[in-house]
């Protein structure tokens, strides 16, 4: 089965293009890692935990604020293109940058009055923080939508680099200068500033890399509207985005919430460490959504499982590779960003075996949004973080970071086991590894027929 899968087109290119697009996602993993290991160890977990809080906030309204064109524009400006509708695609790039600039103008004057008379109180450096990390969420959002118009364009390396490597890489240089050339002290607003700087460049070279890959056609178009139809796909997508961000996100959110600022940095790290777990799930979603579109528009349902189940193994091989690395050395790599983070391994051990058992479904996700099922994604997904808050705020105040991660591992777990119940119901696939016993009798019927 595995080399017949290898022989199918969708299968070929999603190998080809997975193998480039991991290699990216790989370097962007460790710029991360090396902008958080050196931001950790030079403010200490307590200042570490106040940005991470701020930026879980943010990160939440960026996609808010998003609207969920960052993915609608894949599915519209690819189908316009294929019709030769360039009046229409380029009326929905449009509306979604106007749109999006609206909603995240407006969070950043609301968010400014409600950090600045509401009747939290925060201490001025979180205040300070959360004022420069507002003005992040339009950015975020509009870099979001220039990067999806530019895998929709055909660019799909360059839409991983503005986001994923040079918002990170300048930020690394950034901190290096202030603190090791400079000598500035790198307090949390500080670092917000240098965030903020960096996501600047990103959106930069991702606005440049649009307008190098538009189509003629497409700017010599006059725009033309279909809003009521463009908002009625956007809003589950909308639902989908914010939901999964909250969904990783609620861990730092409650421990913040609950004052407990330094946990929420020695969590947000060892969430960040566990999920390079996903990496490789990541990298083969690159060019995965699109197959799957195809091959449901064509009703190839063999094709699909094929391709699902064969992606599946790729990615929970190299999960599971990552995971042990990680698992046999979590105590040492954890001290390595400071001994306060060492507290975080029974946390990042718990996050790190649900990761595992989410790899060996597959990219669920993608062949749900992507085969016309976006609304029954929200609704499980909305779930799924319903379970996460409301466990995770019992688990929280009782059990610190270990209860957020614990929350956070049955949350992922029953979003899965629903997805694929789901897709099993609805597409009459069969999600993960158990596709490939699916496959096998296939085989066996067909010989047995013969």
């Amino acid at each position: 089965m595995f080399d017949q899968v290898l022989g199918d087109a969708p299968a070929r290119t999603v190998a080809i293009g997975g193998v480039t697009a991991f290699a990216i996602f790989a370097a962007s993993a460790g710029v991360t890692a090396c902008a958080q290991l050196l931001i950790a160890r030079l403010v200490g977990a307590e200042t570490y935990g106040t940005y991470a809080y701020v930026i879980a906030w943010t990160t939440l309204l960026a996609y808010f604020s998003a609207l969920g064109f960052d993915t609608a524009l894949l599915r519209f400006v690819a189908a316009y293109q294929t019709m030769g509708a360039w009046s229409l695609a380029r009326g929905v790039i449009q509306y979604a940058e106007r749109s999006v600039l609206t909603v995240g103008t407006l969070v950043i004057a609301v968010g400014a009055l409600v950090v600045m008379f509401g009747p939290a109180r925060p201490s001025p450096n979180l205040r300070n923080t959360f004022l420069l990390g507002f003005f992040l969420v339009p950015i975020w959002s509009l870099l979001w939508i220039r990067c999806a118009m530019i895998r929709a364009f055909g660019g799909v390396t360059l839409a991983v680099l503005p986001d994923k490597v040079v918002r990170d890489g300048i930020l690394l240089v950034l901190v290096v200068t202030a603190t090791a050339v400079l000598g500035l002290h790198a307090d949390a607003p500080r670092i917000m500033m240098a965030t903020l700087l960096s996501s600047l460049c990103g959106l930069a070279l991702a606005s440049l890399a649009m307008r190098k890959l538009r189509p003629g056609a497409l700017t010599a178009a006059l725009p033309e509207y279909a809003a009521a139809t463009w908002r009625q796909t956007a809003l589950p997508l909308l639902v989908v985005a914010a939901t999964e961000t909250l969904l990783n996100r609620t861990g730092v959110l409650l421990l913040g919430w609950f004052g407990e600022t330094k946990q929420a940095g020695v969590y947000n790290l060892v969430f960040n460490i566990a999920f390079l777990v996903v990496l490789p799930r990541t990298a083969i979603n690159t060019l995965f959504a699109p197959a799957i579109s195809s091959l449901y528009t064509k009703r190839d349902e063999v094709a699909l499982q094929s391709l699902l189940t064969t992606a599946t193994l790729w990615t929970l091989c190299a999960a599971v590779c990552i995971a042990l690395v990680l698992v046999l050395f979590a105590e040492p790599l954890l001290t390595w960003f400071g001994k306060d983070f060492a507290s975080g391994a029974p946390a990042l051990r718990i996050l790190l075996a649900g990761q595992v058992i989410a790899a060996s479904y597959g990219s669920q996700l993608h062949v749900m949004t992507m085969t016309e099922h976006e609304r029954g994604a929200a609704v499980l997904l909305v779930s799924s973080a319903i379970i996460n808050i409301v466990v995770g705020f019992v688990l929280v105040a009782t059990l610190g970071l270990t209860g957020a991660a614990i929350a956070t591992t049955i949350a992922l777990v029953a979003w899965n086991l629903a997805m694929a119940r789901f897709i099993s119901r609805y597409l009459g696939l069969t999600p993960g590894v158990v596709g490939i016993f699916r496959g096998r009798r296939r085989q066996a019927s067909a010989i047995s027929r013969v």
